[in-house]
């Protein structure tokens, strides 16, 4: 498996993080779309990923989600993860981080978006820090600071977040819990 790829610059944009958000098709999920007889949208979303935007938050960042669809299924993993910051059905998401940037008082410098498709392309250059699964689409790679190795709903995210983490000298204390338990 190759390693990563990685702009220059994604450290230290990564490094002066404070709010980072995500995509679900593609991203949280590997953008198989399920439906049930009854119309019910179901997706699968990897625990790996999870635990690693739980570890931002713990770690001070705080996480949104911005998707252009509308999905129950992505509520109730939003609010699982405690994420407050849920914008579905978004035309806009450039539109979108731009006011939650506004609402946190934070600036593009402290923001980051992970997405795999062109459609995220706007929403990703404006902010200082952009990241993309291992199967985004070719452009979108072109344009990310990250890469990951790991595909959209394998692990992705996870592999961001600890970028993310690790550029902040944040990543050991993160993990640091769970060595400690292995030593009792």
């Amino acid at each position: 498996m190759s390693a990563a790829s990685v702009h220059q610059d994604a450290s230290a944009s990564a490094r002066r993080l404070k709010l980072m958000a995500f995509d679900v098709d593609g991203v949280l999920t590997d953008g198989s779309l399920f439906y049930t007889d009854e119309g019910i949208e179901i997706k699968a979303f990897n625990t790996l990923d999870g635990h690693g935007l739980k570890m931002l938050q713990r770690a001070g960042i705080t996480v949104a989600i911005i998707t252009g669809r509308r999905a129950r299924c992505v509520e109730i993993r939003a609010r699982n993860l405690g994420i407050e910051y849920l914008f579905q059905a978004v035309d806009n998401k450039l539109e979108v981080m731009n006011s939650l940037l506004a609402k946190l008082a934070l600036t593009a410098d402290q923001a980051g978006y992970m997405g795999d498709d062109v459609l995220d392309l706007p929403v990703m250059t404006a902010c200082a820090f952009s990241a993309t699964p291992g199967d985004g689409h070719a452009l979108v790679q072109r344009h990310a600071a990250l890469t990951t190795v790991r595909h959209g709903g394998r692990g992705a995210v996870r592999e961001a977040c600890e970028y993310i983490l690790d550029a902040q000298g944040k990543l050991a204390a993160a993990l640091a819990p769970y060595l400690a338990m292995g030593e009792r």
